[in-house]
């Protein structure tokens, strides 16, 4: 276990102010040599959007049930990112998001800055539009304001225009209300809080564009335009709508699609320039347990519409770049990524961290003392499976292939069985390492569970006895999410145990990565893990 003194503890400030970026091991999308490549984040980043103030660029995306919420990435030259804070703290209403609401909560955000504030949009499919601003993205946010209760809207985006007035585009949720592939306006106050009248359907793309959502709004030499994905996440396209007037009619174009790239569903995501004068594209793509991973792609202008990637025919229609020329932000900037590893040696939990539920107080504990992260078992009741369990600590896969090391101490309640901790990959089917208290001591178990968001029980495919409760565990991640699994009581030998598993995604997110701490029974008080460190390598 690794020492942390209180005088390293007091200067931390100036520490990290002086670090270098950290640098991912395992995927950078800078080249080094004035190029890039895609996806610039190989990461669930799913639905992104962004705006440009001065040198800086900031990236919101959808973060659904995961907690905290709204993540706000940052980036000088569209290729470097960090992950800089959250927009959201918790989950509105509470009383809903305290539990599990797996696929439920922010869908499709837009960021924008206006009037010296950054404002961003979202959509909750069961209660309706929301608005949260800050001056400074990387402060403290304002609670959430519902700008419209309305159930079945989604994808929301606002543009203030030369006149005064505002406006508030949003696709509708079929599996809510009955209907989809439309888009509609709402007018939006000045100060952006409320919408003020009617709804109206602005575009209908059932003949030519179903599915079409995920609107962002735009103005330009005149033309209003709506930026919108079509045809479905995996096999869509990326749609733009233009029209002189805001309320329509509005002409139509395809602009980006998968062409001969093997780059599926190329769509959903921002419009920003360069302070050169150039325009660029932020995308997802969506790649099974990996999630919906970010691209960027390069821009121009033809004729008043926009070609987003490589044109080869010209005829207005781009495909996916693997590879290009960075943008040209008029600096250069040091290679940057977000952080993966953590050695939990901060008051706060590192951003690379979500819970899958509105997290409780109770749940977790910053032991600096001991440089750990303690997690408090919770009890858990009548649950058939992980599916249903709220204090999930997880994040992103970070890359195609990649190893996650830990090193963790159990230290359960011997007053009873059953308590236990798990090092696990988790989606729709999840597997893990969990060690768990029994009545013969501890035991090492590798878990899988199919189809766990149909109350499937779990499975034991291996077991092995532990003479105490430090243990590092360790997941091995290969091409196409399959993972093997190890465990080392010295921290140097590593033995395989149990069966390979696929890793599968959530509901609507990626596969994560993380821990749980559980007990089957409510008492006043329970056991602990203290996880030393979690480390991402090749």
């Amino acid at each position: 276990m690794k020492k942390v003194l209180f005088f390293i503890i007091l200067f931390v400030p100036i520490i990290v102010g002086a670090q270098t970026p950290y640098v991912s091991k395992v995927w950078v999308a800078d080249n080094g040599d004035g190029t890039y490549k895609n996806p610039i984040l190989y990461a669930d980043y799913s639905d992104p959007d962004a705006c440009r103030v001065g040198d800086d660029y900031y990236m919101v995306s959808s973060s659904f049930n995961c907690i905290p919420g709204l993540p706000i990435l940052h980036s000088n030259d569209l290729v470097n990112w960090q992950v800089v804070g959250y927009a959201l703290k918790k989950q509105t209403p509470e009383s809903v998001y305290n539990r599990i609401q797996h696929g439920n909560g922010v869908w499709a955000p837009s960021i924008r800055f206006h009037n010296g504030e950054y404002y961003i949009y979202w959509g909750d499919p069961d209660f309706g539009l929301y608005m949260v601003k800050s001056k400074d993205p990387r402060g403290e946010w304002s609670q959430p304001v519902m700008v419209t209760n309305a159930k079945g809207l989604e994808d929301c985006c606002p543009l203030w225009d030369e006149d005064g007035n505002a406006y508030l585009s949003h696709g509708y949720v079929g599996s809510r209300i009955g209907s989809k592939s439309i888009l509609g306006m709402f007018r939006l106050s000045a100060d952006g809080i409320k919408t003020i009248g009617e709804d109206k359907i602005i575009y209908d793309g059932h003949e030519k564009n179903p599915t079409v959502e995920g609107t962002k709004l735009y103005k330009r030499n005149g033309y209003y335009y709506i930026f919108a994905p079509a045809g479905g996440v995996k096999p869509g396209w990326q749609l733009v709508l233009r029209s002189k007037n805001i309320w329509g009619p509005y002409e139509e174009k395809i602009v980006l699609a998968q062409g001969k790239t093997n780059v599926n569903g190329p769509h959903q995501g921002a419009w920003v320039d360069t302070k050169t004068g150039e325009d660029w594209f932020i995308h997802f793509q969506d790649v099974d347990a990996y999630g919906r991973i970010p691209h960027l792609e390069p821009m121009v202008w033809k004729n008043d519409w926009p070609v987003i990637g490589n044109d080869p025919d010209g005829d207005g229609c781009g495909q996916p770049v693997a590879t290009y020329k960075k943008p040209n932000v008029g600096k250069t900037y040091p290679v940057e990524t977000p952080v993966e590893s953590d050695e939990f040696n901060s008051l706060d939990l590192g951003l690379q961290w979500q819970w899958h539920a509105n997290p409780q107080a109770v749940w977790s504990y910053a032991n600096l003392l001991k440089g750990s992260l303690r997690l408090y078992s919770v009890f858990t009741d009548s649950v058939k499976n992980l599916w249903d369990v709220p204090n999930l600590l997880l994040q992103k896969l970070p890359a195609r292939e990649f190893t996650a090391t830990t090193k963790v101490t159990f230290s359960p309640d011997k007053r009873y069985t059953g308590e236990r901790v798990g090092f696990v990959m988790m989606g729709e089917d999840y597997a893990m390492l969990s060690i768990e208290n029994t009545a013969t001591g501890l035991k090492l178990n590798q878990i899988e569970c199919l189809k766990a968001n149909k109350g499937t029980a779990e499975k034991t495919n291996a077991s092995e006895t532990l003479q105490d409760g430090t243990v590092y565990l360790r997941i091995q991640v290969k091409e196409g999410a399959a993972c093997k699994f190890f465990y080392s009581t010295d921290g140097k030998n590593f033995k395989s145990i149990g069966s390979s598993f696929t890793a599968k995604p959530g509901r609507w997110i990626g596969a994560k990565i993380g821990f749980v701490c559980q007990r089957p029974k409510w008492s006043n008080d329970g056991g602990w893990v203290d996880i030393d460190w979690f480390r991402v390598e090749k």
